[in-house]
């Protein structure tokens, strides 16, 4: 069994009394140890020093009715009990120099005595566990009850609360289908993704680092963490946004910086987004577009909330958290020099990789859903999917050969067509067809300039590249980019031949074929 030990603050008005008569009132300190039902083993008096002898009369009094409690008196002086930052500085003096041991006692801290102060900074304290306690809070008796009154013992630990506990759950719940903009998923890794993200949306304010492909949702969800943080009242400011790509060059500095009226003959001040970013959001897609003197300047601000406006010699204040949004290797862009290798470790605290929509297939048709109701509430009319048309939609959309390219965006367009384009109410076959062949002549415009942009992503050169082996060895980047291991990607780029050996090793097949590029599966992924 654990001892209780009991801290409490000596109350000079309702702990006072010398006289025989003290026996007839109420008094908090000395009433919890006329408990049958609570055995206090040590009491630690909390006391001015003006009070000593007030509490060595509660020490005596308490050995009288409780003999097998030990006293300890220790001195609790702020110059000034109502001042917050006096109390709570004194008692986590008090709380540092104690070396508790919660697994051997039960310690409860007392809230009945003290100024609100005290008791406040108690709460904090022991919510903190810097003092790991319960508290304890007595009462005083109503007529004809018993002089100890009554005492009531809090918990801080909140997961001891079945109700509690349920209702955070629930609203850990809600907070990961609103960050999922309230689609449903059965990709495991996105669902884990979403769940962690909720945790450092509501729990941190250091930068946070969204990759993944053009079109992934990342300026979608970048306010979405906003809105959640805003409804939590753990921001005060806007959301303020800027595709860095649209701001190259001299541009970038004003706009994100602002910029004094005068400079370079401009007839008004600019105040710049960080600064309208101040106790708000501040998301900047694309961040590799900026320059490195523009990624040193935004450093110096993420780290002392201070810059300077181009032509002004005295420094804006600004605190924002930054969420930063990148479709690039930042780091083959830190090790080719393109990119501050220090702004990009201050970002990459917390970090987290979109998937394409191509790596999310099993979601399409939940997404799909979603984007057709809300193409229905922007046209303003309810209309019904026929199911044939519906089957047709999804067999194309979840083969492996919808390229899905444009990613969301894709299927958000999509969506749009279908209602737009369909009459009295009703999504038919014939609609669905016409969209396939609309998106499967998007892709093949649009598939020449991906594999271009996905081999210049591992090499530096494709110019000594066939057409021929550049498409071949895009794909092959393509899929080993939607695996998580070698051997996954062999199973897929060797599906069909592998049915006609023997013995299949499709790991090795991987391997040979990025090496005749200078490639290795890490390097394309």
């Amino acid at each position: 069994m654990k001892r209780h030990v009991l801290i409490s603050y000596v109350g000079t008005n309702l702990d006072s009394g010398k006289g025989p008569h003290r026996w007839d009132r109420w008094r908090p300190t000395v009433s919890l140890h006329q408990h049958e039902d609570l055995l206090i083993e040590k009491t630690i008096l909390l006391h001015g020093r003006r009070y000593r002898s007030l509490a060595d009369v509660i020490a005596e009094d308490i050995k009288s009715i409780s003999p097998e409690t030990k006293t300890e008196s220790v001195i609790f002086d702020p110059r000034n009990p109502w001042d917050f930052q006096e109390v709570y500085e004194e008692l986590l003096d008090f709380a540092l120099e104690r070396d508790f041991d919660p697994s051997a006692d039960d310690i409860l801290l007392n809230l009945t005595t003290g100024t609100h102060v005290f008791q406040i900074c108690a709460f904090l304290l022991a919510e903190a566990r810097y003092i790991p306690a319960k508290l304890i809070q007595s009462t005083p008796p109503a007529k004809r009850e018993p002089i100890e009154g009554a005492f009531s013992i809090v918990d801080l630990d909140l997961s001891r609360y079945d109700r509690l506990a349920q209702r955070f759950e629930e609203e850990r719940i809600d907070a990961t289908d609103y960050l999922r903009g309230g689609v449903p998923t059965k990709n495991k890794a996105y669902a884990a993704m979403v769940e962690r993200m909720e945790k450092v949306a509501l729990r941190s304010d250091a930068p946070v680092l969204l990759l993944g492909p053009t079109g992934a949702g990342k300026s979608r969800l970048a306010r979405k963490l906003f809105e959640l943080k805003k409804s939590r009242h753990q921001v005060e400011g806007d959301f303020i946004d800027l595709n860095c790509a649209t701001v190259r060059g001299d541009y970038a500095i004003p706009m994100l910086f602002g910029q004094k009226r005068g400079w370079n003959g401009s007839t008004a001040e600019r105040k710049g987004l960080l600064k309208a970013a101040d106790k708000g959001v501040l998301f900047l897609d694309e961040i590799e577009a900026l320059g490195l003197d523009d990624q040193a300047m935004l450093l110096e601000a993420l780290e002392n909330g201070r810059f300077y406006p181009l032509g002004a010699d005295r420094a804006n204040e600004s605190r924002f958290q930054l969420i930063a949004g990148s479709s690039a290797d930042l780091a083959r862009l830190v090790a080719d020099g393109m990119f501050r290798a220090d702004l990009f470790a201050r970002l990459n605290l917390w970090t987290f990789h979109l998937p394409s929509l191509n790596e999310r297939r099993e979601d399409i048709e939940a997404n799909l859903t979603h984007e057709i109701t809300n193409a229905m509430s922007r046209k303003g009319e309810k209309m019904s999917f026929a199911a044939d048309a519906k089957r047709t939609y999804l067999k194309f959309a979840t083969a492996p050969s919808a390229l899905w390219s444009g990613n969301f965006r894709n299927l958000v367009a999509s969506a749009t067509r279908l209602v737009t384009l369909s009459d009295r109410g009703r999504i038919t076959k014939s609609i669905v067809n016409e969209e396939i062949q609309t998106l499967q002549s998007q892709w093949q415009d649009s598939d020449g300039d991906d594999d271009i942009r996905l081999v210049s992503e591992v090499l530096r050169d494709t110019s000594n590249i066939d057409r021929f082996d550049l498409v071949q060895l895009a794909e092959v980047i393509r899929v080993c980019r939607q695996s998580s291991s070698m051997s996954e990607a062999g199973r897929k780029l060797f599906a069909a031949s592998r049915q006609y050996k023997k013995s299949a090793n499709d790991t090795d097949r991987v391997k040979k074929y990025l090496e005749k590029f200078g490639l290795t599966f890490i390097d394309v992924q």
